[in-house]
């Protein structure tokens, strides 16, 4: 059987959790040569053959030389999955500069950085899938800060669609809604009951990570600047 990511090499930001974690096995299972980078730990973690490196996705340094390392490793740099997030629970009265430079830096600006460099070291037929949020639609209260990263980023996922179009780079988004990872669990406002959620309505990482590696896939070629709902109906419920 042909493995659709056989010699292509795919860069994974936020690797070590649930969903980064969980598209590592996904192009891993289609042939794909990984490097995957994460600020967290790898322990517990393996797969055969993938490069994994500490990365503060935040600083265009580190993320041109992950960028880097994954050409001077593989020969190539073919897809980039931009997974890393981050919330903070907080008013918009109490979100201080600092809050919102971190969860810009990590949710925003790391995606403009791998664009940045993927576009300057990808090849024709590449592609780059950014892992935006529900919330970038419709949001929830303390959460001003995450909410508006994530919708910025759907609006750079077009931007890059347009100027990625004549380099034949693709460009799209998925927008998952609540899936079985800490940070849903985590959430302040779901432990406090303040916002409840039907089982039913909990999505596995593995199904988030299917939607990504289609996006990335061949299959996928006339696919750019699209936003994918990956969230078992939410937004369409009225």
């Amino acid at each position: 059987m042909v493995k659709s990511f056989n010699g292509r090499t795919v860069l994974i930001t936020g690797a070590a959790g649930g969903i980064g974690w969980a598209a590592a096995k996904a192009f891993a299972e289609e042939g794909a040569s990984l490097v995957l980078a994460d600020l967290g730990s790898f322990a517990g973690r393996d797969l055969a053959g993938a490069v994994t490196v500490s990365c503060d996705v935040s600083k265009e340094g580190e993320v041109e030389a992950v960028c880097q390392l994954a050409i001077d490793r593989f020969g190539s740099l073919d897809i980039i999955v931009n997974v890393a997030g981050l919330m903070i629970f907080r008013s918009i009265e109490d979100l201080t500069e600092q809050d919102w430079q971190k969860v810009m830096g990590v949710n925003l600006l790391s995606v403009a950085y791998f664009t940045k460099h993927g576009f300057l070291r990808m090849k024709p037929g590449s592609a780059i899938v950014n892992v935006s949020s529900v919330h970038a639609v419709r949001t929830t209260p303390m959460v001003a800060s995450y909410a508006a990263a994530k919708a910025g980023m759907l609006a750079l996922t077009r931007a890059a669609a347009i100027e990625g179009k004549p380099k034949r780079i693709r460009c799209n988004a998925v927008l998952p809604g609540a899936i079985d990872t800490p940070m849903l669990w985590n959430n302040p406002n779901i432990k406090s009951g303040a916002e409840t959620i039907d089982p039913g309505d909990v999505g596995k990482p593995e199904e988030l990570a299917a939607a990504i590696r289609f996006l990335a896939s061949p299959e996928a070629s006339f696919i750019t600047g699209a936003s994918l709902a990956v969230d078992g109906g939410r937004l369409a419920q009225l």
